[in-house]
């Protein structure tokens, strides 16, 4: 993965194009030309330490001075990792955000045909209620008239006696 504003040379150029401020203008001109020579060499070393690790990269830094072209190098090539690290990391997210996005599109969907199904049973369940009311009904009806006609039996079968 290459980000363009993280590169070596990127970080050279900026290197090269940090104002200095000097009272001094030909030391000033001097020290542009150590400069230009530097940032070569900074260039250099970054191409080196690209196959190096990251712990070997940074004991390096830690051994050589601030400031020197191999801190600098160092410096630029930890940078350069660590803005790809944060790029995929960010990318991760960005995916990750994604799917939680439409897995919540997801489930408000399954919600709502939860709650229409709920609704459905409900409605069911309030034709099965009147239902059982009227069986009820019919069942004490039925009731009724058998204990009518039972009555009339027992009368008809006492009134032959």
């Amino acid at each position: 993965m290459n980000l363009g504003y993280l590169g070596a040379r990127t970080v050279a150029v900026r290197l090269l194009r940090m104002p200095v401020f000097t009272n001094n203008l030909q030391g000033a001109e001097a020290r542009s030309s150590e400069d230009v020579k530097s940032a070569g060499r900074v260039e250099a070393l970054v191409q080196l330490l690209r196959s190096r690790s990251y712990e070997e990269i940074r004991q390096r830094m830690y051994d050589s001075a601030p400031g020197s072209a191999w801190w600098e190098a160092c410096k630029a090539e930890l940078e350069l990792r660590n803005g790809q690290q944060v790029a995929e990391a960010s990318l991760a997210m960005s995916r990750a955000s994604e799917k939680m996005r439409a897995s919540t599109q997801h489930f408000e969907q399954l919600a709502d045909t939860l709650r229409e199904a709920t609704n459905d049973i409900a409605e069911l369940l309030r034709g099965t209620q009147e239902a059982g009311r009227r069986l009820e009904i019919a069942v004490y009806v039925t009731i009724g008239v058998t204990l009518v006609q039972l009555f009339n039996l027992i009368f008809l079968a006492f009134r032959k006696r």
